[in-house]
């Protein structure tokens, strides 16, 4: 086999860009859910997260065969199928609207927030908590990447080398995303309405109900580009 074919290197340019796409909504969730931990600790959590996001992936594409007997219907009712994999997006997707809707309500409206010496007291226990939420919405994305990634190719080195190199990106990309979520406020505002709607597309997604995504993107950096250009106007007043 040509490694330097050009269908090769087309598909490995192809699959890392969509496996980068699909993790902005991972590494924006990581990025929320780190800001809740002591600063000494957010990148430890961030390397971690993004790590077993890495590995789930990896152990998925090791066990492919077993991974596609999940998406085979469990049970039918009025002859739409519901299979492992429908109930996994539905729990990932509800966990996501609760979890975004509350930290909007608790930043808009209820103004909760930690002290620092809460959050020193309170480290070591977000720090668990900040672990099985990532653990969680790790499982859930990894399950969609991988699927989706062996629906372009079934070249298994392609599909992985496509995830380190998308990984690797993510990892360097994490910290920025962390700092303006941290610095920006209405910045964050718009990562948890983010979330919030890609937790109601797993939700209807895991009843059959399919809600492109490329929406979703569109709507999210346009409307970055524009809070963006607010955030440099209050600058410069």
């Amino acid at each position: 086999m040509d490694i330097l074919s050009y269908d090769i290197f087309f598909s490995l340019i192809t699959l890392t860009f969509l496996e980068i796409v699909l993790g902005i909504d991972n590494l924006i969730f990581i990025a929320i859910v780190v800001a809740k931990l002591p600063h000494n600790k957010r990148k430890k959590a961030r390397i971690f997260g993004l790590s077993l996001a890495f590995i789930i992936r990896i152990l998925m594409l090791m066990t492919l065969s077993w991974i596609m007997t999940l998406t085979e219907p469990l049970f039918t009712i009025r002859g739409i199928g519901f299979s492992f994999k429908n109930f996994l997006l539905i729990f990932g997707g509800l966990f996501l609207i609760i979890k975004s809707g509350w930290e909007i309500c608790s930043d808009v409206f209820l103004g909760l927030s930690e002290s620092k010496e809460e959050k020193k007291i309170n480290g070591s226990k977000n720090m668990v908590a900040a672990i099985l939420q990532i653990s969680l919405i790790d499982f859930v994305f990894s399950f969609d990447s991988v699927i989706t990634a062996v629906g372009m190719t079934n070249n298994i080195p392609v599909i992985v080398t496509a995830i380190i190199i998308s990984m690797i990106v993510m990892l360097l990309a994490s910290e920025k995303i962390s700092y303006f979520l941290h610095n920006y406020p209405s910045l964050k505002i718009v990562a948890l309405a983010f979330i919030f709607m890609i937790g109601v597309i797993l939700l209807a997604d895991g009843f059959h109900i399919q809600i492109s995504k490329a929406y979703l993107y569109f709507s999210l950096f346009f409307t970055l580009a524009v809070e963006s250009l607010n955030i440099i106007a209050r600058k410069r007043h």
